[in-house]
């Protein structure tokens, strides 16, 4: 190995070898088998087990493959917040051998066009609440089929029929919105249209399951190609540090970010249901009463967050009152978690925030801190199976300690961007290399501290924000301004 090369020394093998799946479906049918009678995802008052997410995943898949029009390989899109619909969305849609692609429920009608036109995406599962956007764009668009739920779908009776009229006449969250041939999700899984068993699907390790949008390394947002074994294989990377602090079968661990985002993707949606642990869903965040609410009234033992979920938290009012006594797990990844957000919540919860490293095209896991290697200030080591180096502006091989940009190599790297060849070459090497973006130190014991970030993409709240697309929009309205009060000759 090179000076300034450096790679962990565990490896992925034996129960952490990836390949011993084929694909996510096994990782389903390992979850539905091993732990089907534990709770998997809450979300208000309900509660939903391995078992019940196999049980309507498989209805999905039914319905996918029997009445609609979809064959393998094509590209559905789910548009949700964190309710018990996703992971039953998610699961149905690659059992029936589709594509997912994850889309963030906040998008305007023109990004949910780009996105939906770029992917090629032909079916969507959607809120209603965000119908009216979707039907602003649909005509542009190659969807066919269109999934409806609302936020109470999933409670019980009483419950989804108080949520769904409150939400619609009350709080007045469901506008109006004319879309044809709309499909009821509740009808999609329920089971009672079809009697026929799910369809083995020939989808393999290194096919495309999944396409996360993000602004990348450098650019345009970019549909992020992650494959079955990517995805897997950074699980098995992600639960051989978390095995120390995370037991199987035993956690109720809470799901503040958005499941769309590759961070919690992975963490709720992969490595948890593997584990057999209990997701505690939060569809909006930003409600802050809520999350403190499910604190107190749940024994919550970990959640993963980014640094400014913790600093509101730390400021909230009745942070006081809850009782931590159980929680023993504290992520960060997303954005960069400043050392007195990690000192005040240490203090306060008498747990330690474990900071990692990601990006979107690695699923996203690359390097994390650990009760067994932890330095703060840093992003912890490499996970296993990653081999990481610094390289210089001219293309270089730097030195350890020297500042360059962070290159890596593993099996969690993305296949790469969706329908753009350029953009893949300009970030992955012939030998399997992506280009980070971002610029690193790596110290003598192998921790890499992030010292700079790409300069053409902007964070907000741990997201990325592409310039080329605000310019293109303020671009956009600047000629509709003009078009407006062109006086004619």
């Amino acid at each position: 190995m090179n000076p300034g090369e450096h790679a962990i020394n565990e490896q992925l093998n034996g129960e952490f070898d990836p390949l011993q799946y084929k694909s996510m479906l096994d990782i389903m049918r390992f979850a539905a088998k091993n732990h089907g009678g534990r709770p998997a995802y809450s979300c208000f008052s309900q509660t939903l087990t391995y078992a019940d997410i196999d049980r309507y995943s498989d209805n999905f898949a039914v319905y996918l493959q029997t009445q609609t029009s979809l064959v393998e390989g094509d590209h559905i899109a789910i548009q949700l917040p964190n309710l018990l619909q996703f992971p039953i969305a998610l699961y149905g849609a690659m059992k029936a051998g589709l594509v997912v692609v994850s889309t963030n429920p906040l998008y305007t009608a023109r990004e949910m066009r780009h996105q939906f036109v770029d992917a090629q995406v032909k079916a969507i599962v959607i809120l209603n609440s965000f119908c009216k956007k979707l039907e602003a764009v649909i005509a542009d668009t190659g969807i066919s089929e269109v999934f409806v739920t609302q936020i109470g779908d999933l409670q019980s009776p009483v419950k989804r029929l108080s949520m769904n009229l409150g939400i619609k006449y009350l709080k007045k969250l469901v506008p109006s919105f004319k879309l044809s041939n709309t499909i009821d999700f509740q009808t999609a899984i329920s089971g009672t249209n079809t009697t026929s068993q799910v369809k083995p699907c020939s989808r393999g390790s290194d096919d495309e399951a999944l396409v996360l949008y993000t602004g990348g390394t450098t650019g345009y947002a970019k549909g992020v190609m992650l494959s079955h074994n990517n995805l897997i294989a950074n699980m098995m990377q992600l639960r051989i540090k978390c095995l120390e602090i995370i037991n199987d079968r035993e956690e109720s661990i809470l799901a503040p970010l958005p499941l769309y985002h590759s961070y919690a993707f992975l963490f709720h949606c992969v490595f948890l249901p593997y584990a057999g642990n209990h997701s505690l869903l939060v569809p909006n965040p930003r409600d802050l009463d809520s999350v403190i609410s499910i604190l107190n009234t749940k024994e919550v033992t970990g959640f993963v967050g980014i640094n400014t979920l913790y600093l509101a938290l730390l400021q909230h009012d009745d942070i006081g009152s809850v009782d931590f006594s159980k929680m023993h797990f504290c992520g960060a990844g997303g954005m960069t978690l400043t050392q007195s957000v990690a000192d005040d919540w240490e203090q306060l919860v008498d747990c330690k925030i474990f900071e990692g490293y990601g990006l979107t095209e690695c699923s996203p896991v690359v390097a994390i801190n650990s009760p067994s290697g932890f330095k703060a200030g840093t992003v912890g080591l490499p996970v296993a199976g990653t081999e990481i180096k610094v390289v210089g502006d001219e293309g270089e091989l730097l030195e350890q300690g020297e500042k360059g940009e962070l290159w890596i190599r593993g099996p969690q790297v993305m296949l790469g961007y969706w329908n753009s060849e350029q953009a893949t070459s300009e970030v992955l090497t012939d030998d399997g290399w992506l280009k980070s973006g971002d610029y690193v130190q790596i110290d003598s014991a192998g921790f890499i501290k992030i010292v700079d970030r790409k300069k053409d993409i902007i964070l907000v709240s741990g997201f990325n924000v592409v310039p080329g697309e605000i310019e293109e929009y303020i671009n956009s309205l600047i000629t509709s301004y003009e078009a407006a009060y062109t006086v004619p000759a």
